[in-house]
């Protein structure tokens, strides 16, 4: 799994959560310029958080208990 691959997921990652923060801010309805960078800015934060998580725990071969996906890898695999 190349740096390809890890961006492309933080990229999907980030774009969907802007998206459902901003049709939050977007129903409370008064939006404006600071509410949609607030939603750009938490976007980015929490993405980076979640895939910097599944990047570790992928480099150090821990699989995801909760993950149905993942299986259980070893170092010496």
């Amino acid at each position: 799994m190349g740096a390809g691959f890890w961006i492309s997921r933080y990229l999907l990652a980030s774009s969907i959560l802007f998206i459902i923060l901003s049709v939050v801010e977007y129903s409370k309805g008064t939006t404006s310029q600071a509410d949609i960078l607030s939603a750009l800015a938490w976007s980015l934060v929490a993405s980076a958080i979640f895939i910097g998580s599944k990047y570790w725990r992928h480099k150090k071969a821990i699989a995801c208990a909760t993950c149905s996906g993942d299986k259980a890898k070893t170092k010496s695999s």
